[in-house]
């Protein structure tokens, strides 16, 4: 592993190169780069936002939020840049495990690239699995309240749509999906928020009570699991995957994308966060639709108004699951795929069909088995996001166009990359933390995912 695997600028390997050929095509525009970046960052994740606002409160709430939004933006920014130079200098990149590769000169960081990539795509197909069967159990139980059917059955339903959508080829064909995926965002965001507004103008508005726990301890490893899924919801780690999928050259278009991408985050972020927070303080759910349609007594908004809501969540979570499937999809591809054949041969086909079946349904039964929606957020967020996110790019950022030492950029990115080393050291530790001591409530292929 000392050596870097083949280039893939040398234009014989990608003549060979199936993944980059089927599934990374690069045919979009800038619009629908933004269409997969919001996907991939505004999703049904952000009803976790009232749950780690629950270990920061207020103020510290805020300003994490708003740093994270800042130094995200700022970072995947510093990423297009890199790629852009790259491409320039006639070696255009479209995986992020190629760009680490080739600025940092290290072969091993391929594959660690490779190993973070597929923990956090891994665990996000997962999560999203789970929440979409937890979506249908909702729906299920406002209907039949002492039904038979189990969680595990609704998570079985939810894979086998996973199994045939992600059939689907290539990143590029996922752009309309993706286009449906930010207004289902923006819709059930509204529908949240308009329901925790009503919810704490209501007679039977909980008891608000904003108090960190009890112990200092408690507070700083609370404090830190919150840090750590407030990361993953702004995590991305498939930016280079993304600008592949645009056609060239793309200089300016990732920036373009972007900025769609955070105003639909400037509006969904802060709302739902401070509404569900401001109305359930520290007994907010990781799902805040659950805290909505709590398991005793009535739910506190319309019931017609909350199951729209949970219907556009588990319509834009199958398009979720598809995003963060691409990268995992690429990998089979490029040793499964004959790219001297049709993406849609006999040849190609039923490897494809075989293999993402596989995967999707090791992803259900890992989310059937273990429901632990909010931990497994935090544990991603700290040991995949924050290390591709606020760390990797600063780093290649300073490596590829060289500040000067004395220059603002310089000390900028090395503040950012010293302090989220340690904020993912301390967050992979609590999360973990939490996960063990979560792992006390819960049974194998349980009705309840765990807060």
């Amino acid at each position: 592993m000392g050596e870097a695997p083949p280039s893939p600028e040398n234009e014989t390997f990608r003549q060979h190169d199936a993944g980059a050929t089927f599934v990374l095509e690069s045919k979009g525009e800038w619009y629908h780069a933004g269409f997969h970046l919001t996907t991939a960052i505004v999703g049904p994740s952000i009803l976790t936002l009232p749950y780690a606002f629950r270990g920061l409160g207020w103020g510290v709430g805020f300003c994490c939020l708003s740093v994270m939004g800042v130094v995200t933006f700022y970072s995947y920014y510093l990423m297009s840049r890199v790629l852009e130079h790259c491409e320039k200098a006639g070696r255009r990149h479209i995986r992020f495990r190629e760009l680490a590769s080739d600025v940092l000169g290290s072969g091993w960081m391929y594959y660690f690239v490779i190993l973070i990539q597929t923990a956090i795509n891994t665990g996000i197909s997962i999560g999203a699995i789970l929440l979409a069967g937890e979506c249908l159990q909702i729906m299920y139980s406002s209907v039949s309240p002492d039904g038979p059917l189990h969680l595990w059955e609704f998570i079985a339903m939810v894979t086998m749509v996973m199994m045939v959508l992600s059939q689907l080829p290539s990143f590029h064909s996922l752009r309309h999906v993706n286009m449906a995926s930010l207004f289902l965002s923006l819709a059930y965001t509204l529908i949240v928020v308009s329901a925790c507004i009503n919810a704490g103008l209501s007679k039977t508005a909980p008891q608000r009570d904003y108090s960190l726990e009890s112990s200092k301890f408690s507070v700083v490893m609370s404090g830190f699991t919150s840090i750590s899924i407030i990361a993953a919801i702004f995590g991305n780690g498939i930016v280079p995957e993304i600008q592949a999928t645009l056609a060239p050259p793309v200089k300016g278009k990732m920036l373009k994308g972007l900025i769609m991408c955070y105003s639909v985050i400037s509006v969904t972020f802060y709302s739902v966060a401070v509404s569900g927070y401001y109305v359930f303080g520290n007994k907010a759910s990781s799902n805040i639709l659950k805290s909505l349609m709590p398991d005793e007594g009535p739910a506190l908004a319309p019931t017609w108004l909350l199951g729209l809501g949970v219907i556009f969540v588990l319509l834009q979570l199958f398009a979720i699951g598809l995003v963060y499937s691409q990268v995992a999809y690429e990998i089979m591809e490029t040793k499964s795929a004959d790219v001297n054949q049709g993406m849609f041969s006999k040849r190609n086909l039923i490897p494809r069909i075989i293999l993402r079946s596989i995967y999707v349904i090791f992803c259900g039964f890992f989310a059937a088995m273990l429901p632990f929606f909010g931990d497994i957020n935090g544990v991603v967020g700290a040991v995949g996001f924050i290390p591709l996110d606020f760390i990797l790019p600063m780093l290649l950022y300073n490596m590829t166009f060289k500040p000067s030492r004395s220059s603002l950029t310089y000390w900028i990115n090395v503040v950012i990359m010293v302090v989220f080393t340690g904020v993912g050291l301390l967050g992979s530790f609590s999360s973990i933390r939490k996960l063990v001591l979560d792992a006390t409530k819960f049974k194998l292929f349980s009705d309840d995912v765990v807060d």
